[in-house]
């Protein structure tokens, strides 16, 4: 046997997707080198799989299923009390390589244990403060649970909930400050200052160098600081989102000279309308097409989720997370009838959209309509999600982690001159003669993993180099064979 095929043997044992549970967890192995941490932070594993790694005496193992995007979040809920502060980091600060655009958020009895962790493990590398650091940055943190940490039992976390405290409504504001516990209490009306204009201009000084977007985003604000916005076009952008700017400032800005200002604050739910009826005829026809959608931004929840869509163009790949607080489902319905393509946009990327609904959007004259519906709604039809794979690449890393996204009907592309889209083909069971010779080496893995494949050409094909990757990953490869292969890896030589 070639030391040559050994990794590539291993490789692709451990990411076929029809390998059991005893096949995978000989794997974790130490023999197997890097291929059991690659397949334990790479893929989804089955139940025995899983619970095997979980287990692990390394840390490597149980650190690389703490990155895993694959796996649901639910499984691996006892990683959040390692007793290794390492795996606890790598489990807060999220997949690692980052999922393509969905991070799944952890589950909140995850969330409420790590960030109220009074240590950061029996190995003494990271610390708790550090663990609650990279977890607040990783996206995996739901808006549902910020939005909750009000009225969570635990006083560390409703402390946590007065470091936002201009979006907190009025009677949590209220019920924090008469909290039972005197930190919670403290930590209330040590931010409160955010919503006493004076105050928020004394404390300026202490922000002007690296927090002034906070303080001009976020802040109520006095006509002095106001008046400052207005020379300088970062600083005005801050004070259109800022939901406490005072209503002469929307004036202004809605009069401003530049369309870019007068679109930013063209959806408020807090304008006036007799501005809403000018930015309506405004000369600027991006700012005539928000203007006309205002009247669907009622609330700052409707406004919030427009804003999302607004100006994001068919090529956005931001972050998919949930609407919170979301509007009700007849808002979405409307919008999903609405002649303006941008709220059409905002129905398609709502994955409750129902399924009446949601299927015209697949048909719908808008382009974004179509590529929104296909990235974010769970019954966008295949089809659909191949169109927006062919046509637009950069979208391409999240389509294959859908589960509606076709695995055959695609053989009519085996010839198309982008060798990601013949690798896709390549891998369609309808093929007569899977391209194993393709010029590409992505397509002459995937050909080799058609599970089309009979068994005497999976053979010739694992002991070619060029091949061999993709025949282990065969989903028809038996699981003697698999067994076999590992034998031969795993019983000599660790592999090179």
């Amino acid at each position: 046997m070639s030391a040559t095929l050994r990794p590539l043997w291993l490789r692709g044992v451990a990411f076929n997707p029809a390998a059991p549970s005893d096949v995978l967890i000989r794997l974790m192995d130490p023999a197997a080198g890097e291929t059991g941490t690659a397949m334990c932070q790479g893929r989804d594993l089955p139940g025995a799989a899983l619970d095997a790694a979980l287990r692990h005496p390394d840390r490597a193992i149980r650190g690389a299923l703490a990155r895993n995007h694959h796996v649901d979040p639910r499984a691996i809920v006892p990683l959040a009390k390692d007793p290794s502060g390492l795996v606890r980091a790598w489990l807060a600060d999220g997949p690692h390589p980052r999922a393509p655009r969905r991070v799944r958020p952890l589950p909140d009895e995850v969330l409420v244990t790590l960030l109220t962790a009074e240590d950061g493990g029996e190995d003494g590398r990271v610390t708790a403060s550090e663990i609650v650091g990279g977890l607040d940055g990783s996206g995996q943190v739901s808006l549902s649970f910020r939005h909750s940490l009000a009225e969570r039992d635990h006083p560390e976390l409703r402390i946590q909930a007065t470091w936002s405290w201009g979006s907190l409504a009025p009677e949590q504001r209220a019920k924090l400050l008469d909290d039972p516990d005197p930190a919670v209490r403290r930590s209330a009306r040590d931010h409160r200052w955010v919503l006493d204009p004076e105050e928020v201009e004394a404390r300026f000084p202490d922000y002007e160098a690296r927090g002034w977007g906070f303080v001009f985003g976020g802040c109520a604000l006095t006509p002095a600081m106001v008046e400052r916005c207005f020379g300088d076009d970062l600083r005005l952008t801050a004070l259109a989102g800022n939901r406490h700017a005072p209503d002469h400032a929307l004036a202004r800005l809605a009069r401003h000279p530049e369309a870019r200002f007068r679109a930013l604050v063209a959806t408020r739910p807090d304008l006036a309308p007799e501005l809403v009826a000018e930015l309506r005829e405004d000369p600027h026809q991006g700012v005539r097409e928000l203007a006309r959608v205002q009247p669907f931004s009622r609330t700052w929840a409707e406004h919030d989720v427009i804003g999302r869509i607004v100006g994001h163009g068919r090529d956005c790949v931001c972050p998919i997370t949930e609407f919170v607080p979301q509007p009700p489902a007849d808002w979405f319905a409307a919008c999903a009838v609405s002649g303006e393509p941008v709220l059409r946009r905002v129905a398609a990327s709502w994955p409750g959209l129902p399924a009446a609904l949601a299927a015209p959007l697949a048909e719908d004259e808008d382009e974004e309509v179509r590529i929104r519906l296909a990235c974010h709604h769970p019954l966008a039809p295949p089809r659909l999600l191949l169109d927006v794979f062919v046509a637009h690449p950069v979208h391409r890393p999240h389509l294959l982690t859908l589960p509606a996204f076709p695995r055959t009907g695609t053989a009519h592309l085996v010839g198309h001159p982008d060798p990601r889209v013949r690798a896709v083909a390549a891998g369609d069971p309808a093929l007569s003669d899977p391209p194993v010779t393709d010029a590409d080496p992505a397509v002459r893995r995937a050909a080799a993993a058609n599970p089309g494949l009979s068994p005497g050409v999976l053979e010739v094909l694992l002991a070619d180099p060029d091949t061999a990757e993709g025949a282990a990953a065969n989903p028809s490869l038996p699981v003697a064979r698999m067994h076999a292969l590992l034998d031969d890896c795993l019983s000599g030589t660790a592999p090179v």
